[in-house]
């Protein structure tokens, strides 16, 4: 299962990916997160992680899909680990492109910006439309597809995040876990930890955050398993596979 960012959807994101040559063959499930995409919008849905994370398990039910692998970018990532925490038996292995683990992110990311808002200044006073001039075309192209409460209640539970942090239960798991970072983005914020607790902790050269456009080939390397060079990782072999700060 491919999960996608805050803003994002999930085949504009991955769908190259899982064509790839060392993934062709492979059973994709792509999933846009309610009020994403082309998802649902419900008014009464709180854009929770947890309830994305219960959103997501409720896909793999209904497809039959349990033991899953989640290959999950920024939020999305933190809504995998969410969802491997609460039922462990849906979820086989990890894959985690820059994904959220702690709350309070920098005051430059994307979640932070739209949190800064209120919902009510957000969804009707012109901030989602701020929004999309400030992040860009590209990122728009997706973003101006998301509902705009959805949106903002989706960017605000990120940064507040979740207790226990994502960090805390990713580090718990006990299924084969791999976090990747763009070369570009600089260090990860406890690497050394995560090392620790059996995170196998790649770099991807060349990449930033959106690192499946900046580097296809690395991130389609990783999410199939292949040993990164000189480091002599492995990684389960995906059965299912599955963005924003």
């Amino acid at each position: 299962m491919y999960v996608h960012g805050l803003g994002a959807a999930s085949a504009a994101y991955h769908a190259h990916i899982a064509a790839h040559p060392a993934l062709v063959g492979r059973r994709s499930l792509f999933v846009d997160l309610p009020g994403h995409g082309t998802s649902d919008r419900p008014a009464d849905f709180g854009y929770t992680l947890e309830e994305h994370a219960d959103a997501l398990g409720a896909v793999l039910d209904a497809a039959g899909a349990g033991g899953a692998e989640l290959v999950a970018h920024s939020m999305g990532g933190a809504v995998a680990v969410a969802l491997a925490h609460r039922r462990p038996g849906l979820v086989s292995r990890l894959v985690l492109a820059e994904a959220n683990l702690d709350p309070d992110p920098p005051a430059t990311a994307g979640s932070s910006g739209i949190a800064r808002y209120t919902e009510e200044t957000f969804v009707r006073g012109g901030g989602f439309e701020e929004t999309l001039d400030r992040v860009g075309s590209a990122w728009a192209a997706t973003m101006r597809l998301a509902d705009p409460t959805a949106l903002h209640r989706s960017a605000t539970w990120l940064v507040r995040g979740t207790r226990p942090t994502m960090r805390a239960m990713l580090t718990g798991l006990r299924i084969p876990r791999v976090y990747l970072q763009g070369e570009l983005s600089g260090e990860l914020a406890g690497r050394e930890g995560l090392e620790e607790c059996g995170v196998v902790v790649r770099t991807v050269p060349g990449a930033g955050h959106v690192m499946m456009f900046d580097n296809p080939d690395a991130f389609a390397a990783a999410v199939a398993g292949v040993p990164q060079a000189g480091r002599g990782e492995t990684a389960g072999r995906p059965a299912v596979l599955a963005e924003d700060r």
